[in-house]
């Protein structure tokens, strides 16, 4: 059960395992060790390391009198691992292979989660790794991240879209901190992605140098790339007639 501010109890908790009497909540409570978990939580919640109000410790735990105590999930998934040791281990081996970067973790993860979740997973995957392949080789090229950077994308957008990132993201109703690719569909990424990735292709052929250079081959790239596309969707109507 949960209380409305999205609380968690306790007792149900304890209650679901089985476990005995002195495994209960108010003992769990007088732990040492979870008197600093709870101050560890208040300080993620408040931004506060001390002289927590009572509202604000409220916020992250309280008991209420006939119904059980009631905890921040952070605390619950903590109490449920005091309960459960194997539960405790397999929170950890989740928590490493996180902090290690382990791919398979979140492959794992995807496979329960939604088609639209996957699709977004994908989306981010996948330009990323374009994404940090050209600006490292702008940076290779003496192009200078901010300013320059935001203009050899520009020339990207341009040339597939005819439009700015900022022309785009206000067509989009987006706010200008937005993550305009997050707000790009499927085929747009592969697009943009295909595009960055001949443009280094045509980086390196021609050995721009410098900002101006790399532009412009960024320029070219997008162009041809939008003119092959053009070009096919052409055909395909004509063949349709």
């Amino acid at each position: 059960m949960f209380d409305d501010k999205g609380l968690a109890c306790l007792n149900d908790i304890h209650r679901a395992a089985g476990f005995s009497k002195n495994q209960r909540p108010s003992d769990w409570m007088r732990l040492p060790t979870t008197h600093k978990l709870i101050e560890a939580v208040l300080n993620r919640v408040t931004g506060k390391s001390r002289n927590w109000e009572k509202s604000e410790y409220r916020s992250v735990t309280y008991t209420k009198v006939g119904v059980g105590t009631f905890a921040d999930v952070r605390l619950a998934l903590a109490y449920a691992e005091y309960l459960n040791p194997n539960l405790a281990v397999e929170v950890r081996e989740v928590f490493l292979r996180y902090k290690a970067g382990d791919a398979t973790l979140a492959d794992e993860t995807l496979q329960r989660a939604s088609p639209e979740a996957n699709e977004w997973a994908a989306k981010r995957a996948m330009g990323r790794v374009v994404r940090n392949e050209y600006t490292g080789e702008l940076s290779e090229r003496g192009v200078r991240e901010g300013y320059h950077y935001a203009n050899c994308t520009n020339e990207t957008y341009k040339g597939l879209f005819g439009k700015t990132a900022k022309q785009m993201k206000n067509a989009r109703q987006l706010q200008p901190n937005d993550n305009l690719r997050d707000a790009m569909t499927m085929k747009e990424i592969a697009f943009v992605a295909a595009s960055e990735a001949l443009s280094v292709e045509r980086m390196q052929d021609e050995q721009s140098s410098g900002y101006t250079e790399c532009r412009d081959a960024t320029a070219k790239a997008s162009q041809a790339l939008s003119a092959a596309i053009e070009q096919d969707r052409k055909n395909r109507r004509l063949r349709m007639l």
